[in-house]
């Protein structure tokens, strides 16, 4: 077995979840409904991996202001502030009170404490080495100045400043949520010590309408954002090809010192609100290789985060807790029936029928673009070379 094989086979891991996070809540018929992650959690237990060896569970406290303006302005902080303690006010300079983003009074609170989580994991693996998940997290939307997207506080960017802050000289993200992480490339688009790589749907059928290949960083650090535009309706073949023909060869020319992932479940084919076609069994495929990269090429630190996903009983719980289970070295197998005490508790919260098994009964293949070449009449394909073409030079890599 390889070396990065059997260190990912032993590793420890610090699972972040305080149910206060659950107040991350915008109201009822918004899509962000905060079952999702009472529900993942209540599958983590039920399937032992939260008292399973070398996983601890952790509460992290709310991120304080002068963590929050890692990333964010002092105004803007002060405008969250305001608003829920008024939730009947709008801010929408700042994103506040609009069609995406409605007011609630837990707004700065709930945002806060998620924000706590995702920084205490950096901190966690920085520290001590191994691997954190915050499944809450992932809020990669979230502008300096504005919230955008569901996202209050980016909590994925302040992670990543934390690292810096911490020394970090190298910090890679990997974004594999549906929508462009454009805020956490925002957030870094001029510093040459972070790698943004984005692997999304296309900007031109999907918000929040960048994340282009030709997006590829500021003049000071150009090749430091890397966008993968999918054309919609890719599904698992397209959607692993298009990663392993770009993220592996990037992380071992950066060679980061931590790896933050944000594992966004909404690429799912059942998502309502995006157009890949994308199983859970290619998302926990994905997660395994991110898991793989962390320790061939950053030394094992990794922080793993939730992100979207709106297909809130089917889809999300199952994903997250793969991604729990992959990070705690011991992988859920897909054939594994869903408990009965679970599938009870997402009738009592949905009202909806539980999914009866970790998989969605898919065996997920595809061709590798080194091996199989390029097929210029294939647009998955021509994506993938004009990303290559984009930054692959920059890192010193032939595209």
């Amino acid at each position: 077995m390889p070396e990065a094989e059997r260190a990912a086979a032993t590793c420890g891991l610090d699972l972040y979840w305080d149910e206060g996070v659950t107040a991350y809540d915008f109201g009822p018929g918004h899509p962000m409904d905060p079952a999702r992650l009472a529900l993942t959690m209540r599958l983590v237990e039920s399937l032992g991996l939260a008292a399973g060896p070398g996983v601890t569970v952790r509460a992290a406290p709310a991120a304080g202001d002068s963590t929050l303006r890692l990333v964010h302005t002092r105004e803007y902080v002060d405008a969250v502030r305001r608003v829920a303690a008024d939730p009947a006010l709008s801010d929408r300079r700042h994103g506040l009170g609009t069609d995406d983003n409605w007011a609630f009074a837990a707004q700065h609170s709930a945002s806060a404490l998620i924000a706590g989580q995702s920084v205490a994991a950096a901190e966690s693996v920085w520290r001590g080495g191994g691997h954190a998940v915050n499944f809450a997290g992932g809020l990669h939307h979230a502008m300096p100045d504005r919230a955008s997207g569901f996202c209050v506080y980016n909590d994925a960017a302040l992670a990543v400043a934390r690292l810096l802050e911490l020394g970090a000289e190298r910090v890679a993200y990997v974004d594999l949520d549906v929508h462009h992480g454009d805020g956490v490339q925002q957030a870094f688009w001029d510093d040459p010590r972070v790698l943004t790589v984005s692997i999304h749907e296309h900007p031109a059928t999907l918000f929040p309408e960048t994340g282009w290949a030709t997006e590829s960083g500021g003049p000071g650090a150009p090749g430091s954002a890397v966008n993968l535009p999918l054309p919609a309706g890719t599904g698992d073949a397209g959607w692993l090809r298009a990663f392993h023909a770009i993220v592996p060869e990037l992380l071992a020319a950066f060679r980061p010192q931590a790896l933050v992932s944000q594992h966004g479940a909404d690429t799912h084919a059942d998502d309502p609100l995006a157009h890949l076609a994308v199983s859970l069994d290619a998302q926990r495929l994905a997660a395994e290789s991110v898991h793989e990269l962390a320790h061939r090429y950053a030394d094992g630190r990794w922080v793993a985060l939730g992100g979207g996903g709106y297909a809130v009983a089917e889809v999300v719980p199952r994903a997250w807790t793969h991604l729990v289970g992959t990070a705690a070295g011991r992988p859920v197998d897909p054939a594994t029936e869903t408990p009965q005490e679970w599938r009870a508790e997402v009738h009592r919260l949905t009202r909806q029928q539980a999914p009866l098994r970790m998989t969605d009964g898919a065996d997920p293949v595809w061709r590798d673009f080194h091996d199989d070449g390029y097929d210029p009449g294939d647009r998955l394909d021509q994506a993938i070379l004009a990303t290559r073409r984009a930054v692959f030079p920059h890192h010193g890599l032939l595209p």
